[in-house]
């Protein structure tokens, strides 16, 4: 069984996920609503961090925290260390695909392999599913979320949209229609919508009657 999969999103009102300040102490406060098992990210997200990771206090692994899972394709993320410490996780897991380039030998992080030049998004799902996960949360920017959306992964899409227009940068989602089921709306003070839906899934072939 996959776990069940919501992605939160911060966004502008013209659906872009940078350029504005986020509302990260609220962003954070409605995550913890979910009480996930394992933390996806992407690997933009993660670098675009890495300075402030070095810098930040590293006070353990949270044993009761959630798995922090990163698509790193290409290798690139290097702070796994600090990442393990910050205190928010219980341990980190590098997702890599069979021609991620070779990591250092004496790396120690726990890796997941799927996928030939990718991640395989599914494979990474059923694996956890398989290790008793029940809830993932995507918190990373639409790349790893339009992957998702586009292989039917995601089961719940949160937005968090901030009163602002910021005129530059890609949509955080533009491939194709999608129907949305609405699950809830928040405002908050400031005019921060929070915006919940339910993704109707498309039918996988596997499904399709015969």
């Amino acid at each position: 069984m996959r776990p069940h999969v919501v992605a939160q999103l911060a966004v502008s009102l013209d659906g872009v996920t940078s350029g504005f300040d986020v509302d990260l102490a609220r962003f954070y406060a409605l995550a913890t609503l979910w009480q996930e098992d394992v933390t996806l990210v992407g690997a933009d997200t993660i670098l675009a961090q890495e300075t402030a990771l070095r810098a930040a206090p590293r006070p353990g692994p949270r044993p009761d925290g959630p798995l922090l899972a990163v698509v790193d394709s290409r290798a690139r993320v290097r702070e796994w260390e600090a990442l393990r410490q910050l205190g928010y996780w219980s341990d980190v897991l590098a997702l890599y695909a069979d021609q991620t380039p070779a990591r250092p030998p004496d790396a120690t992080t726990r890796e997941l392999v799927t996928g030939y030049e990718q991640v395989d998004l599914a494979e990474v799902l059923d694996a956890l599913g398989e290790r008793g996960v029940q809830l993932v949360r995507v918190d990373s920017g639409g790349a790893v979320v339009t992957a998702l959306l586009d292989l039917g992964l995601i089961d719940e899409l949160a937005l968090l949209v901030h009163p602002v227009l910021v005129g530059a940068g890609r949509p955080w989602y533009d491939t194709r229609l999608l129907e949305l089921q609405h699950a809830g709306t928040e405002v908050f003070e400031g005019g921060v919508v929070w915006l919940r839906y339910c993704v109707s899934q498309p039918v996988r072939s596997s499904e399709r009657p015969a």
